[in-house]
């Protein structure tokens, strides 16, 4: 095993494990190659025929290759495939491409290529990642997130997608892109890791000079608060930087933020605040905030001193478990699992639902305690 768990929380997971197969067997055979985001009335919509460039599209896929990797069912590969081919048509609407499309081809090109070796996909995967390499700003050393006058601006999540430039720069050949994303962490280990731990959302810069202007509110209560997902970003996005570049000041950065992470879920029985520096009322939750944060504990804990595992492995699993026991449905005839999910502070319409990337890390926590995942990143 690759994280210590002891027994009963091993059979804890085996049997979350078996909820999970069982539901997202039913799911997949209902749905098929849909891009799902949020359900209405207990059923997923398609958000590919609404908005193909969404930056949720690829979750839906990365817990289809997730599922075929552990089961071997075909019926998995087949909707993730197709999910795959009907992403072709988002390279043709380039100017609403932004830094997510490592969150879009990760998990549907790239998954394809690592898994099948399929050839076709690994190009679609470097296309991807292109586009994402052509969003850097040499002047402020930073990869602009969004497009037109938001072209100085840089957020936390974009740690999560530079696995795209590591993979397709061994891929390739082109050191390049691998110094991309290097740079990219520095900036954030300069802007937007906090030296206690907690994470701007977004910093901004001036796109021409590169002069660092400010921090601006993102998706938490205000500028200088603590969005949650934010900080799961963090611990994940600093652990896989380290993963892949082996510099030891993002691993301290991937620990800092993880250690102020977990002392906030201790506060609320490890269940994420949507910001852990909002006002107290009204409560506002986030469980995507909890099941990645959780995910990128386990990561974290592969990477550290023997002796330091347990602090991240039992905080993931304690998340995992309050999350799994408490705000779950597994009813296989409706749609998702994991309920209070939330976007952003300020929008009702995505508070407090269930949200597809927050499936998709609750199945990859569960199939690493289990070692029975397909590490997407």
């Amino acid at each position: 095993m690759r994280y210590r768990i002891d027994k009963e929380t091993f059979l804890w997971a085996e049997e979350i494990w078996k909820k999970i197969e069982t539901k997202l067997e039913a799911e997949c055979k209902r749905l098929g190659p849909i891009m799902p985001y949020v359900p209405e009335n207990g059923r997923y919509y398609d958000m590919g025929e609404r908005e193909l460039t969404a930056w949720t599209n690829g979750f839906y896929s990365g817990i289809l290759w997730q599922m075929y990797h552990a089961t071997k069912k075909d019926f998995y590969l087949e909707n993730a495939r197709e999910i795959e081919k009907r992403l072709d048509g988002a390279f043709q609407n380039f100017p609403k491409l932004d830094h997510d499309v490592g969150f879009l081809w990760l998990h549907t090109a790239v998954a394809d290529y690592r898994l099948t070796g399929e050839e076709e996909s690994k190009n679609r995967g470097l296309h991807a990642a292109g586009i994402l390499a052509g969003r850097y700003n040499p002047n402020g050393r930073y990869i602009k997130a969004w497009n037109g006058e938001r072209s100085g601006i840089a957020i936390v999540d974009c740690l999560m997608n530079l696995p795209l430039l590591y993979w397709a720069s061994e891929q390739s050949g082109d050191s390049a892109w691998r110094q991309i994303a290097i740079n990219h962490t520095d900036m954030a280990l300069k802007y937007i890791i906090r030296s206690d731990g907690s994470c701007n959302h977004l910093v901004e810069f001036d796109p021409v000079t590169g002069e660092y202007l400010n921090n601006p509110g993102g998706q938490g209560f205000e500028s200088g608060s603590s969005w949650s997902r934010g900080q799961s970003w963090g611990i994940y996005g600093m652990a896989l930087a380290y993963k892949y570049t082996k510099n030891e000041a993002y691993l301290d950065a991937a620990k800092r933020v993880a250690h102020y992470f977990c002392a906030n879920l201790a506060l609320n029985d490890y269940v994420p605040m949507l910001d852990f520096r909002a006002p107290e009322e009204p409560v506002y939750y986030d469980t995507t905030a909890g099941v990645c944060g959780a995910c990128g504990l386990l990561e974290l804990s592969e990477h550290v001193n023997p002796l330091e595992k347990d602090l991240y492995v039992k905080s993931a699993v304690r998340c995992l478990k309050s999350v799994t026991e408490r705000l779950c449905q597994w009813d296989p005839e409706k749609d998702s699992i994991l309920n209070y999910g939330s976007a952003r502070y300020d929008r009702e319409s995505d508070r407090h639902v269930p949200i597809i990337y927050g499936d998709y890390f609750l199945v990859e926590g569960i199939l690493r305690l289990l070692n029975k995942d397909f590490l997407i990143w």
